[in-house]
């Protein structure tokens, strides 16, 4: 099952979830720091939660426990960028242990992973969503309801497509 992202919205069949994308919107030109969300087709990589919020975790997709020294370097002149880090880090980094729930759940998207290329956008997630669907940074999030329903069906050939 494919999913495709239009004018804020994910629509999977017959079904239209809610969802917010970047400060900015969305762009084909994504660039670091831009809180714009990559346009393309994307596959989903991995799957974090924390253990500690989320009890059960049905899901097709490879999946760890996100534990508090765990981040995601968004800083282009680390040879991590774009990838899963440990604190304490001497580069700029995205928190995956937060006090609010955003991250709670977090399905990596496969946006700029092979080859990596340094400042073209990082730490590009589909998370949980505040209740006032407030913009990203890139990302795109929807309620924890409708995550939930999100994991039921995505595997590693699901692709989402962001217009």
């Amino acid at each position: 099952m494919h999913i495709k992202l239009i004018n804020k919205n994910l629509y999977l069949n017959d079904y239209k979830l809610k969802c917010t994308v970047g400060k900015r919107g969305i762009t084909s030109k994504k660039k670091e720091g831009d809180k714009k969300t990559p346009k393309g087709s994307f596959k989903f990589v991995s799957l974090f939660y924390r253990k500690d919020r989320i009890k059960k975790v049905k899901s097709n997709l490879k999946k760890y426990i996100i534990k508090k020294n765990m981040g995601w370097c968004d800083d282009p002149r680390s040879k991590y960028y774009n990838k899963l880090i440990k604190f304490p880090f001497k580069f700029s980094a995205e928190k995956l242990y937060l006090k609010k729930n955003i991250y709670d759940i977090v399905l990596i998207i496969n946006f700029n992973f092979k080859p990596v290329i340094r400042n073209k956008g990082s730490a590009i997630f589909l998370h949980i969503s505040n209740k006032k669907y407030t913009p990203t940074n890139g990302c795109i999030a929807v309620s924890l309801k409708d995550m939930m329903l999100l994991l039921k069906i995505i595997n590693k050939k699901t692709k989402i497509s962001i217009f």
